[in-house]
């Protein structure tokens, strides 16, 4: 079942959420440090993450999938946001250089129609991030977080869904060793926890973080195949 829009906006509102979301960010930023002059698009809950780039970016948009309900996202500036269904994103073809999924893809109604949504609408050039829950991490299961609804993904499943939608994997990241609770002290300690989990334990990060390309030889048809010329022989 997808995260609820406003239960989500709750979760990044409290203490917990604002700790979740630093050390995400965190990570997005080395994948993506600059996105100047660019068009984003960030599809699931995103507007925490967002704001990353939307003081240099070209154009950001927030797109909420209509079966996690609508949030207003109060961003200023070069911004937009609105909701759509997820099989029929409402852009043109080649509109976004970057596309951000986060509590997108686990919570889709359909993962492969969504992917392929986001293909036609990202740049031939672009690059996508997805940011899924790890089904071997702890949050997949903590249902109090937005990380604890839909489909868990673990890294193999991830590849092999990217590549039914025609695109291919380029780098990968992880986050979230931190435990999904609220106590204040655990929550102090989330910087020293990520990099003790990164090195000790790196397959049970809460979330796996990916970047992927458009594979368009793969989407390019094969060349038309020569007719064999059929010869009747008839008996005289």
């Amino acid at each position: 079942m997808a995260a609820d829009a406003q239960a989500t906006a709750a979760f990044y509102a409290s203490a917990r959420g604002a700790v979740t979301a630093r050390l995400l960010r965190e990570r997005l930023t080395a994948l993506w440090p600059s996105l100047a002059g660019e068009s984003v698009l960030g599809i699931g809950h995103a507007s925490p993450y967002l704001r990353l780039w939307r003081e240099q970016a070209r154009r950001c948009v927030a797109l909420t999938p209509a079966q996690m309900g609508a949030v207003r996202w109060p961003i200023g500036g070069p911004g937009l946001s609105c909701v759509s269904e997820e099989d029929a994103l409402p852009f043109p073809d080649l509109s976004f250089d970057r596309i951000l999924l986060v509590h997108g893809l686990e919570s889709a109604e359909s993962a492969r129609r969504l992917l392929r949504e986001v293909w036609r609408v990202l740049k031939d050039d672009g690059r996508a991030l997805i940011v899924a829950p790890n089904r071997t991490g702890m949050w997949a299961y903590w249902e109090s977080t937005p990380f604890g609804h839909g489909h868990p993904y673990s890294t193999g499943q991830l590849d092999r869904l990217l590549a039914a939608g025609l695109f291919r994997t380029e780098r990968r990241d992880a986050a979230l060793w931190l435990p999904p609770v609220k106590l204040r002290l655990v929550l102090r300690m989330a910087p020293l926890i990520e990099r003790v989990g990164r090195r000790a334990i790196p397959a049970l990060a809460g979330v796996t973080i990916v970047e992927a390309v458009k594979d368009v030889y793969a989407a390019m048809p094969v060349g038309a195949v020569a007719r064999r010329r059929l010869v009747l022989a008839t008996a005289v």
